[in-house]
């Protein structure tokens, strides 16, 4: 006989828990705190519905998911026995049998089961879940039961089954049915029938006892001799005009006992590659210093270059060409580094009519911070964003491509997956490193039914955009995780200081001169100063990178450090400052030759116009066929008016080989600096989550409280009630109500109360009067564990209760 306190539902089951038990359940499912149940009744149908254990399931390493297949194929109620014999097999296996006790327990402290050790009962919706269908096939390849597969066979048909297979017959279905299942289930028996197949019966068996478990056949009732033995014996059942199917208990003996072909007890090791901690350490920091340079260029090249904003969102195919161009990566990569700035808050639109992509505000305080600030910003940006540059290129589900910068790229996965792969790398010994199939097959026994488990999966693409994207960060260097980005994965707010305090002994100093050369270039043996670093970005251009950057110094140059307010005198005393070498000859030239010409023609807005105190400079310009497109006339000796517009008209004058200035509506020099362009202030992207977050002990406790109090409510057991009861709530006359509640705070007993607040809901309360005066009831509210006040004229009705919940 079953015990009185044995539990009978899953809510009776989660009422015998502690509170810690309940906790953790609500910490590992926190969709079912959204919102907070009112008792547990509502808690456990809340943990059945289906989009709930979809989610739980999705939470499940392989062997526990294993252990819910068996659970799923075996009887409801079923033994702790029973269960261990479906996952070791008649040979046993002492791993598994180590390993299964814990799997039971994971899945009642997720409410994915219930029941004690001699009746384990899967909850409702799982078992469909997992339950081999017709439709949907069970993971262990198993088929239906005899009595699932005999639903529609005629009681005559069953009477030859059981003649064929040797068995009395029976007086109804139900006891026809129990009799072949019962033949199935005697080992012994059922053997000696096999003993009597046909060999080709015997190959057929074999080729469906791993699953799947369907056959076609021709036609069912005119078929092979060895296929009809086997229909005949019923180790073969119809499933339709020309399918069979191998029925759950034959093909459990043919199996030697076991659900699964091969359970998997224990995660596969990760196989590691050891290497030199220091140079894996030095690499990566290296690879750090180089991030942050490439993020620091392209976002100086779209300060000056702001790409437009596709109707769609996102950026054109040309401009993500042209920005791998300008940073001299493939176009995939510079994907990745524009959505790593605009992940870090440093590029956003500007949300202007004619919108933009540009620099944030948050960018100009990122420049001046010390190298290993800005590569933190980087470093925790990437890992916890959604946004995922790899899938830059491809389609979304209507067949569109995916554009960079796009709304489609966040996966709530990413920042699941990228952090997991961390944490193994940070699991093996420092310096080690491990191949991304190692990593990946690590992922897949954790989590066997997240992000899809196919080798085309999306968590197979992130495992391998993970372990590139880290290297390039320098999170990692030859494939193994930092020091310093070991530190990065610490809780707290302290794990981005203590990741920069790492980083910076190895970072190179920053040095605060370079190289002239004859040629117009200068050399910049490592990296250098942000100061000087852009003022030269101005001055000149970048030839080349590496080990050492390669400056040229061109007139359309140092124009624009001109334009940028510079002047002559400026440009030589800064070069001679932070130069090593003497400053050439022909770069004095050049500057001077520049700045003599530079401002000479002004041009404000008419259209346009031209202003020159040289008249002969004015009709030269008159005379050049290359101006003939811009509409200019003379107005005056030393004006022209044009009908391009002023920008147009600047470029055109310089691309002739002038050197002309903008002017003002009131004639004074416009000056241009380079960080002109920048958004208004714009914040990070916020991660796309994966559902409710994880909540805080806090919160945890409250709700665990305030259920508790609900279910005494609920299930509180009542005298009387003075009325019939209205929708569930007690009715009582208003002086007996006062009367009684006075009574109750004399005596000091809990009442039970229906009540009506002020948006007309109703709901019963458990309550313990303590003052009542001035129409109101001052009393504590077992339901939601705390002093509340109700107004007399709102409460429905009172009884008392049989004993005091509290």
């Amino acid at each position: 006989m079953s015990s009185p306190h044995r539990p009978r539902t899953l809510a009776e089951a989660l009422r015998a828990r502690g509170d810690d038990a309940l906790g953790r359940l609500l910490q590992a499912r926190p969709d079912l705190l959204s919102p907070v149940p009112n008792d547990l009744t509502q808690l456990a149908t809340r943990a059945g519905t289906r989009a709930s254990v979809v989610r739980a399931l999705e939470r499940l390493d392989r062997f526990t998911l294993q252990t819910a297949e068996a659970l799923a194929v075996a009887p409801d109620g079923c033994p702790y026995e029973t269960l261990r014999a479906l996952m070791t097999g008649d040979a046993g296996d002492p791993a598994v049998d180590a390993a299964l006790p814990h799997a039971v327990e994971t899945l009642r402290a997720l409410a994915l089961a219930w029941g004690e050790d001699d009746a384990l009962r899967l909850i409702r919706t799982a078992r469909d879940l997992l339950a081999p269908t017709a439709g949907a096939p069970s993971p262990t390849g198993l088929g239906p039961t005899v009595a699932e597969a005999t639903a529609g066979t005629s009681p005559g048909r069953l009477q030859q089954i059981l003649a064929d297979a040797g068995l009395p017959p029976t007086h109804d279905p139900v006891s026809a049915v129990g009799s072949l299942t019962a033949l199935f289930q005697d080992r012994a028996r059922l053997t000696a029938v096999l003993a009597e197949a046909p060999m080709e019966a015997t190959a057929v068996l074999a080729k469906l006892t791993w699953g799947p478990p369907y056959g076609e056949v021709t036609d069912v009732t005119a078929t092979q001799a060895h296929i009809r033995w086997l229909l005949d014996r019923a180790l073969l059942l119809p499933s339709g005009p020309r399918n069979v199917v191998l029925p759950r208990e034959v093909a459990l003996h043919l199996r030697g006992g076991r659900a699964h072909r091969a359970p998997e007890p224990a995660a596969p090791p990760v196989q590691a590659t050891a290497h030199d901690p220091q140079a894996v350490d030095g690499t990566a920091a290296g690879q750090a210093f180089a991030a942050t340079r490439t993020a620091e260029e392209l976002l100086k090249h779209l300060e000056l270059n702001s790409p437009p904003v596709l109707r769609a969102g996102g950026l054109s195919v040309r401009d993500l060409k042209r920005t791998a161009t300008v940073l001299d990566v493939p176009e995939q990569m510079a994907a990745f580094w524009l959505e790593l700035a605009y992940a870090a808050g440093l590029l956003a639109s500007d949300g202007e009519a004619d919108e933009a992509y540009a620099p944030t505000p948050a960018y100009d305080d990122w420049l001046p911070l010390p190298a290993q600030d800005r590569w933190t910003t980087l470093a925790t940006a990437w890992l916890t964003a959604t946004r995922t540059a790899g899938l830059v290129g491809g389609k979304d589900a209507k067949g569109r491509a995916l554009s960079a910068l796009g709304p489609e790229l966040d996966r709530s996965l990413t920042p699941e997956v990228r952090r997991r792969i961390l944490e193994l790398l940070a699991e093996l010994p420092p310096g080690a490193s491990a191949t991304p199939d190692a990593l990946l097959a690590r992922l897949r026994w954790e989590r066997p039914l997240r992000g899809n488990p196919g080798p085309d999966s999306l968590r197979a693409d992130l495992v391998r955009w993970t372990v590139t994207e880290a290297e390039l960060l320098g999170i990692t260097g030859r494939g193994a995780l930092a020091a310093h980005a070991r530190a990065l994965l610490e809780a707290g707010t302290a794990a981005e200081a203590g990741a920069a305090r790492l980083l910076a002994p190895l970072l190179p100093h920053p040095l605060d001169h370079v190289l002239l050369q004859a040629d117009l270039t200068a050399i910049a043996p490592g990296p250098l100063q942000p100061h000087l670093a852009e003022t030269l970005n101005v001055l000149a251009d970048i030839e080349s990178k590496g080990g050492a950057t390669v400056y040229r110094f061109t007139p359309g140059s140092v124009r624009r450090a001109l334009d940028a307010g510079r002047t002559a005198a400026e440009l030589h005393a800064f070069l001679a400052e932070h130069s090593r070498t003497p400053v050439p000859q022909p770069l004095s030239y050049l500057i001077d030759d520049v700045a003599r010409r530079h401002g000479r023609l002004r041009v404000g807005a008419a259209s346009a116009y031209v202003r020159c105190d040289d008249s002969a400079l004015l009709s030269e310009l008159l005379a050049d066929r290359r101006a003939a497109g811009l509409g200019l006339r003379l107005l005056a000796p030393t004006v022209l008016a044009a009908q391009s517009d002023p920008v147009t008209l600047l470029e055109r004058l310089r691309a002739m080989g002038f050197a002309p200035a903008a002017e003002s509506a009131e004639g004074d020099v416009l000056i241009t600096r380079a960080d002109a362009h920048r958004t208004p202030p714009r914040a990070a992207p916020t991660p796309v989550a994966d559902g409710p977050p994880a909540p805080a002990a806090t919160l945890l406790g409250a709700a665990v409280r305030a259920i508790r109090a609900g279910d005494r409510a609920s299930t509180a057991v009542h005298r009387t009630v003075p009325a019939p009861a209205t929708n569930g709530l007690p009715r009582s006359a208003a002086a007996e109500t006062l009367a009684t509640m006075q009574a109750a705070v004399l005596t000091g007993e809990s009442v039970w109360i229906g009540y009506v607040n002020a948006d007309g809901a109703a709901s019963q309360r458990v309550i313990g009067p303590v003052r009542v005066e001035g129409g109101f009831v001052t009393a504590y509210d077992h339901t939601a564990d705390e002093v509340r006040t109700f107004a007399l004229h709102r409460i429905t009705g009172v009884a008392e209760l049989a004993d005091d919940p509290a």
